[in-house]
């Protein structure tokens, strides 16, 4: 850990509450303690916010947005031009880093700070383009248009799963668009929260600004409950389980906040008679069995045709017995370990309830003691239907197999669970494709061809439907959410006549 702190140019943890360039304030809360998913012990200590420090970071917020919303957009883009830079430059520790604290692999951690460079670069440009539309007016010399404003302090509050890049999703957009930001980061991940924040300290001091960047690690009952409840943060966005965001947009839209959400996924892939069975092995393993099954986007549910399900089934099991198991930042691992130890009780759960359900363990499922404590096998599971087990979503590599006839039969499958994030369809028809792709087929947010359910670009919109909560982060027109529209009428004229052609005089 001190090595990596080195090699960030980071000479101590400080505090976890930051407002303002090289500011740390100090609290007496709790300590909170950050685990080594590797190995079970601990890595550090991080004193956590109280709530007389959150008042502090938000009025501090809340000061800075009053001269950052009226900075121009290409100008905050140069901040965060300069941000994607230094990300650049501790892209390989902060990866590791990454791996340290949450336990995927050291190549999906350093990916992970690439995608943060990725959004940095997009919102750049972003900052150039946040554009409004003119309308066409019935009223004579009258012009109608619409513009965006800032919206206020966004409060970000992020999963263990994807420590830095969902934040910085938000964050750099947020940036460019006005916005100011408080991120409580995962109780499982603060380290590299703090690592984070250290490279915006930098940015904002170069810059000569403070309070844009800001950071509070507490625990959900005290720091996260007052962001939800909190009027001075118009905006909410939230990733984890559904069942926490539902409560979450229940509190928010209470106070008629907006919330952003980013929920549970149940992502399924379809595979045809007619598909590229080698392609699809490859697709399936990377989104079954990367970051361990912990993604939101990790490949749960295989719907196999039933001409094809037996030769399918045989090379994912001959692949699953080759992935190497291990510390995560061996360059020869495929799979670390899972982030708690009640994350692999939770695993052993869903299979004791797979197998009660009429499911047939076909390889993995064990815990692995002798790697460490939170190591297991990556399980694949071949169930007669999809029973409610197999609806659910377990945050594990577990990997549900599912035979169909028809094309029909196979989106109704996929459908048929509660998430509605990501999916994908093997096949070399063309319509097949389509089906599936059109109103009629996936029900998803995200639907592909011939790709797997991870690995989303950074220029897309990323989101989902259903409890998956709706929201959308990262690409496309996402920046429209960390703004408000305004509608704009001017009368150039000497006449004041009325919409609608009504006649009002008095």
């Amino acid at each position: 850990m001190k090595a990596l702190l080195e090699k960030l140019d980071i000479q101590e943890i400080n505090p976890g509450v930051c407002t303002g360039p090289k500011e740390w304030l100090y609290t007496e809360g709790p300590v909170l303690t950050s685990y080594n998913p590797t190995t079970g012990a601990p890595i550090a200590g991080v004193r956590q916010a109280t709530p007389d420090v959150y008042e502090r970071v938000v009025e501090r917020a809340q000061a800075s947005f009053e001269s950052w919303h009226m900075t121009p957009a290409p100008r905050r883009g140069e901040v965060v031009r300069d941000l994607g830079a230094l990300l650049r430059a501790y892209r390989e520790p902060l990866g590791e880093l990454v791996s340290l604290e949450m336990g995927k692999i050291r190549v999906e951690g350093v990916g992970e700070v690439q995608e943060m460079i990725d959004i940095c670069d997009f919102s750049v440009g972003l900052s150039r383009q946040l554009y409004g539309l003119t309308m066409t007016s019935e009223r004579p010399r009258h012009r109608m248009y619409e513009q965006w404003h800032p919206l206020g302090i966004v409060g970000i509050i992020t999963a263990f799963n994807f420590p830095v890049a969902v934040w910085s999703w938000n964050a750099a957009i947020a940036a460019v668009c006005g916005d100011t930001m408080i991120w409580k980061p995962s109780g499982l991940t603060p380290l590299t929260a703090i690592a984070v924040q250290h490279l915006c300290n930098r940015i904002m001091a170069d810059h000569g600004i403070s309070g844009v960047f800001n950071l509070l690690i507490g625990r959900g009952s005290d720091i996260g409950n007052r962001m939800l409840e909190d009027g001075r943060l118009p905006l909410i966005s939230f990733t984890g389980s559904s069942g926490v965001g539902r409560r979450v947009a229940e509190r928010v839209a209470a106070r008629l906040g907006r919330s952003l959400l980013e929920l549970g996924g149940n992502n399924a892939i379809v595979v045809t008679e007619n598909a590229d069975l080698d392609l699809a092995v490859r697709a399936i393993l990377f989104g079954a069995v990367g970051t361990a099954g912990q993604r939101c986007t990790s490949t749960r549910r295989i719907i196999g045709h039933r001409s094809v399900m037996p030769a399918l089934t045989e090379r994912l099991v001959a692949a699953y017995r080759q992935v190497r198991i291990g510390d995560p930042l061996d360059s020869s691992t495929l799979m670390g370990p899972l982030v708690t130890a009640e994350a692999v009780d939770d695993m052993e759960a869903a299979l004791r309830q797979a197998a009660a359900q009429g499911g047939e363990i076909l390889t993995g499922g064990r815990r692995r003691p002798e790697t460490g404590p939170q190591f297991v096998e990556p399980a694949i599971v071949r169930m007669p239907r999809q029973t409610p087990i197999v609806r659910e979503e377990t945050f594990a590599p577990i990997l549900y197999l599912l035979e169909y006839d028809t094309i029909e039969e196979a989106i109704r499958l996929h459908n048929d669970v509660p998430q509605g994030l990501s999916s994908a369809i093997f096949t070399d028809s063309l319509r097949q494709a389509e089906r599936f792709l059109s109103a009629a087929g996936s029900d998803c947010g995200i639907a592909n061809v011939n790709i797997g359910t991870s690995g989303a670009e950074i220029g897309g919109a990323f989101g989902g439907e259903k409890e998956t909560g709706g929201g959308r982060e990262s690409g496309s027109d996402a920046w429209k959410l960390y703004m408000r529209r305004q509608t704009n009428t001017l009368n150039w004229s000497s006449e004041l006549p009325l919409a609608q052609g009504i006649q009002f005089e008095g």
